[in-house]
């Protein structure tokens, strides 16, 4: 096969890059990180953690699939064949995180249509876990269908099935084209409202404001680095995969600086409109921001629908935006991590876009309706936290040896970017990777099983844990060593010759 699809412009693949690392970490779990970790004082080591590991890894990813033009696992194997597991490993955490990231968005889809007419009422949290999600007694129960999140999932996976059958090109850049700029707009008008509410300043205060003692605290620089890996979508076959899709002369290295810089302003925006949002509440409420302050599903789901209650006008209008706004952010990162494993299927079995869609996201459609029953929460809870810290991290802490320590690559790789880039890589480059990443992924990776050796994640019992959590993560290794034993074709490790069409401009 000599002829792999291309993107029809640079702007088409940096906008989708963009949209694959823009997503619901963004808005509800960087503002949080940061205020929990020396407010402004933690834009230091965040900005240091991005430019020794975020912008780094990125530009090793983006280099690894143009030179070798191919699936995360094809691009491994033509590396070096003993490494193609590592790739299977990545697509098979992209395909966990697919099934339960879609359901997420659901809930963000199903709140847009709450947000109308504030059906969530005054007890936000109970509309949630009552009403809304019907969350069952007990982990591992599993529970009737929950119509509520099962409709809006359904129309999660129509839309972004529906961009993946149309191919690079035509659905993934289109897609991207429309869901970014118009997240962009969105979110600076939930911003600027943000802003101008009474007690915005305090929020704001909160958030910026340098707690310079916490600056020497290892935690903090560990959460730097975790924020940063975890926003970039790296180690899961993502970026790999969108940039084999690029034409031979793309600029890589900018490429990959324009990608890490566009998220974490994206962060920033959102830090500004959280907390101005959570300082109007506080203000409201009588009390300090630390009393509302919250991150992930409690922030979005609970947090913001009270927020949005005491606005003092349009309120279903900006609750709208702001559920509308993480519906796109969401939905512009699910279609690049389906596409992570629809790449896979079709350059391993030989198959055409249609039916590595039909079988890759069907299957994957159909196991998270898993998530959208009673227990769901659960499961997705469990599964969340154990792919994310005992698979990406861990994978890319393993990539990043194998490919500088055992297949000493970084050389080749280094020149290859060089060939087409600007901005030239030195020394800092092998650098950051040779040996601050491994340093500070292998601290996290041991602290991370010290601390679930030691105590059970939010104390669920051992034998939920067992399967939902720690056999999700050890279960994609597996995945990859057995689809690593299966044969290639014969010519399928040679690099194709590519056309120098799309995507340099």
């Amino acid at each position: 096969m000599n002829y792999r699809e291309q993107w029809g412009t640079r702007a088409g693949f940096i906008l989708a890059a963009i949209g694959s690392a823009v997503g619901l970490g963004n808005i509800w779990r960087f503002p949080y990180v940061a205020y929990e970790n020396g407010g402004g004082a933690f834009l230091l080591p965040y900005l240091f953690a991005l430019l020794t590991a975020g912008i780094p890894l990125l530009i090793m990813e983006f280099t690894m699939g143009h030179k070798y033009r191919g699936s995360a696992p094809l691009s491994y194997a033509r590396m070096n064949k003993k490494t193609e597991w590592i790739g299977w490993w990545q697509v098979a955490i992209s395909f966990v995180i697919a099934t339960y990231y879609a359901v997420i968005i659901a809930w963000a889809m199903a709140y847009a249509y709450f947000a109308l007419d504030l059906r969530w009422g005054d007890d936000t949290g109970g509309f949630l876990f009552g009403e809304h999600l019907q969350l069952a007694d007990a982990p591992g129960q599993v529970g009737s269908l929950v119509p509520s999140v099962f409709i809006p999932l359904i129309l999660v996976w129509v839309i972004t099935l529906g961009v993946l059958f149309k191919g690079v090109k035509k659905g993934i850049e289109v897609a991207n084209r429309i869901f970014i700029p118009t997240l962009v707009v969105l979110f600076l008008i939930i911003v600027i409202r943000a802003v101008t509410l009474d007690g915005a300043a305090l929020g704001l205060d909160s958030f910026f404001k340098p707690n310079w003692s916490e600056i020497m605290t290892p935690s903090v620089w560990v959460a730097a680095y975790g924020q940063v890996f975890f926003s970039l979508s790296i180690a899961f076959a993502i970026m790999i995969t969108y940039s084999s899709y690029l034409g031979k002369k793309s600029d890589i290295t900018n490429n990959a600086f324009i990608t890490g810089f566009g998220n974490s302003s994206f962060e920033m925006l959102a830090g500004i409109g959280v907390f101005a949002a959570l300082g109007f509440m506080a203000t409201q409420a009588g009390v300090g921001v630390d009393e509302v302050a919250a991150a992930g599903i409690g922030l979005a789901f609970v947090v913001f629908p009270q927020i949005i209650n005491e606005f003092p006008a349009l309120n279903g209008l900006f609750g709208f935006l702001f559920f509308a706004s993480l519906v796109l952010a969401g939905l512009s990162s699910l279609i690049s991590i389906v596409q992570t494993y629809v790449a896979g299927i079709q350059d391993k079995f030989k198959v055409s876009r249609t039916k590595a869609v039909m079988y890759g996201g069907g299957l994957s459609a159909l196991i998270s309706i898993l998530y959208a029953t009673q227990g769901g929460l659960y499961f997705l809870d469990a599964a969340d936290y154990f792919i994310n810290t005992f698979g990406i991290a861990l994978s890319g802490l393993i990539s990043v040896i194998a490919i500088a320590w055992f297949a000493k690559k970084l050389p080749d790789l280094q020149s290859h970017a060089n060939s087409v880039s600007d901005i030239v890589l030195g020394q800092w480059w092998k650098i950051c990777l040779g040996i601050i990443t491994p340093v500070v992924l292998g601290y996290m990776a041991i602290q991370n099983l010290i601390g679930n050796f030691q105590e059970n994640y939010e104390g669920y019992p051992t034998s939920f844990l067992l399967y939902s959590g720690w056999g999700v993560a050890i279960g994609a290794i597996v995945i990859g060593f057995i689809f690593a034993s299966l044969k290639w074709g014969k010519n399928d490790l040679e690099v194709p010759t590519t056309t120098d069409k799309g995507a340099d401009q």
